[in-house]
């Protein structure tokens, strides 16, 4: 299966992979087949991905969505206040997740050994079971650069690091979270020119939230670049969308966004609508690859991609029918 995953070439591949895998996630997932049951699905009634149903992300906070009777190879968690519920996501094998995050960056970025990878997720280093650490970590490991690092709060080190690989030519990726990188332009400002910096959201309860626009104008001040990159990943997905700016995400072959109605759950929108984010991720062959998020997002012909905002929890409604 990983083949026809990884080798999509078309929205036809796409379609019938995609229908294969809901089949064998409707025999062996139990707790997808059961959510569908209840809304009365099956199978033999699907003939395109907007009439497959698509699992309400909380599912992964309160069952283990799983489809494969292999043993669990690893768990990713989710990051969550002391006392809350956080997600975890089942990984029997632990290659889907590999091929997934090194075929994507490929797919967007090149070869990630043309690349110094400097990563300043702190929040994220601070925990177990983050699967964005466990992707950063062997993007490391993969460029064969020995300056390729984390770096959790020394920030001048990283200062000097990121202007030395800069001013040299070598090509740098800075991947890290929101709070991190602007502590990071305020201990110093940057003209940059080699170097692509990736913002993976989130201020964590560090800062004062900030809307995208002004983030990232912040950030392009700060580093000295045009355009900040974004990636969109989460827990419970094992692909990543990108963006190479103004917040616009595209997606590898094997992942698709859809939105849904916000007053009714099951109705797929048309593009260009604002909704639910609904993600398709093939790579989630052995759990479930397909999963309402609790983004607001709004698809664009292109089949580009933004995020908009998040669903109050009271806003969160007709799609539960097992979470509780």
């Amino acid at each position: 299966m990983k083949e026809h995953i990884f080798n999509i070439q078309s929205s036809a591949d796409f379609t019938k992979v995609a229908l294969a895998i809901f089949k064998h996630q409707f025999k062996n997932n139990k707790v997808y087949r059961s959510f569908c049951d209840l809304l009365y699905i099956h199978p033999s009634d699907v003939k395109n991905v907007e009439e497959i149903p698509f699992l309400p992300i909380q599912f992964f906070k309160s069952r283990k969505v799983i489809a494969s009777l292999d043993q669990v190879q690893e768990i990713f968690t989710s990051s969550g206040t002391t006392g809350s519920i956080t997600s975890k996501h089942f990984v029997t094998d632990i290659e889907f997740y590999n091929q997934s995050y090194l075929k994507g960056f490929a797919h967007f970025y090149g070869d990630i050994q043309e690349y110094v990878v400097l990563a300043l997720l702190p929040n994220y280093l601070e925990r177990k079971g983050s699967s964005l650490v466990f992707m950063v970590d062997d993007l490391i490991k993969q460029t064969n650069h020995s300056e390729s690092g984390f770096y959790l709060n020394n920030l001048s080190e990283l200062a000097q690091k990121l202007e030395e690989l800069d001013q040299k030519g070598q090509k740098v990726l800075l991947i890290g979270v929101s709070f991190a990188l602007l502590d990071l332009i305020e201990s110093k400002q940057f003209n940059l020119k080699n170097t692509t910096v990736m913002e993976t959201g989130g201020m964590k309860g560090r800062r004062k939230e900030l809307i995208r626009e002004e983030l990232h104008q912040i950030l392009k001040k700060g580093f000295g670049v045009d355009q900040i990159h974004s990636e969109y990943g989460m827990t419970e997905l094992l692909s990543q969308g990108y963006s190479k700016g103004n917040g616009i995400f595209e997606t590898p072959p094997w992942m698709k966004i859809l939105t849904r109605d916000t007053e009714d759950a099951l109705t797929i929108q048309q593009i260009g609508k604002t909704g639910g984010i609904n993600v398709i991720d093939l790579a989630n062959y052995n759990s479930c690859s397909f999963i309402a998020t609790q983004d607001l997002g709004k698809v664009h012909q292109n089949n580009t991609f933004e995020i908009i905002g998040r669903f109050d929890n009271s806003d969160i409604r007709g799609c539960n029918l097992m979470v509780l």
